[in-house]
């Protein structure tokens, strides 16, 4: 059997580490592409991106303070939390808000964690 060349042995390395992102998550067209489709299905009854509905907007909630959103009608329960939106934050809130911040409005739940994830990196897509 013959020595392989270093060259392709790191041409073999990539193409597997190609293969496996490929497997895992995807390109990330891929990941906003899939956020914004469960954003649409999961979202869109209460919220949008712009202007408020049943819910506030959601552009730019990543990273912002709860109840910041001017001129929206939040619950007691909200105006009274003092903490920014996070990755971990927003996953908790997504699982079970009541959870999160008991007496809050929102009475959507969403048990699925890919949806979750999807519906978050879409949502820090777009600050």
């Amino acid at each position: 059997m013959t020595a392989m060349r270093p060259y392709r042995k790191w041409i073999l390395l990539l193409g597997c580490c190609a293969a496996l992102a490929s497997i895992l998550g995807g390109s990330e067209p891929d990941a906003a592409s899939r956020g914004r489709e469960v954003f649409q299905r999961r979202c869109t009854g209460c919220h949008a991106l712009d202007g408020a509905r049943v819910g506030p907007p959601l552009r730019g909630v990543f990273g912002r303070r709860v109840a910041a959103e001017p001129g929206f009608p939040y619950s007691d329960a909200l105006r009274k939390s003092q903490f920014v939106w996070d990755e971990a934050r927003l996953d908790r809130w997504l699982a079970d808000p009541d959870g999160l911040i008991l007496g809050n409005d929102m009475s959507f739940r969403l048990d699925n964690v890919a949806e979750r994830s999807a519906i978050i990196a879409y949502l820090k897509l777009h600050p």
